[in-house]
């Protein structure tokens, strides 16, 4: 994962009206501005292809964690979908209008 990265858990638990939803792989990282503003960063697991479902997902994850979880003096949290494979203009159009820091990644 690289320098200042925390393993915070998997299937971490978020609850949105009695509703849960689980995060596969949840990090925290406090290097990347500086010590105080701390990220957390959240990775979704596909065994297949990314699919633009994928992007809303994780998306709405990190709406969630970003008014759930986020401390004041930090900054939003960090998307990571990790996949078999992608395609780049299925890719661009997923994350078009969506104003989250996320990125696709294959393994």
């Amino acid at each position: 994962m690289g320098k200042g990265f925390s393993f915070i858990g998997n299937q971490h638990r978020l609850v949105v009206d009695e509703d849960e939803f689980f995060i596969d792989l949840l990090f925290y990282n406090r290097i990347l501005k500086c010590l105080r503003s701390a990220e957390a960063v959240a990775f979704e697991l596909k065994k297949g292809k990314f699919r633009p479902q994928d992007a809303g997902q994780l998306n709405f994850y990190l709406n969630v964690l970003n008014d759930t979880e986020r401390q004041p003096d930090e900054n939003p949290a960090i998307g990571i979908v990790l996949c078999k494979e992608k395609n780049e203009k299925t890719v661009e159009y997923a994350f078009q209008q969506i104003s989250n820091p996320m990125g696709v990644a294959v393994y």
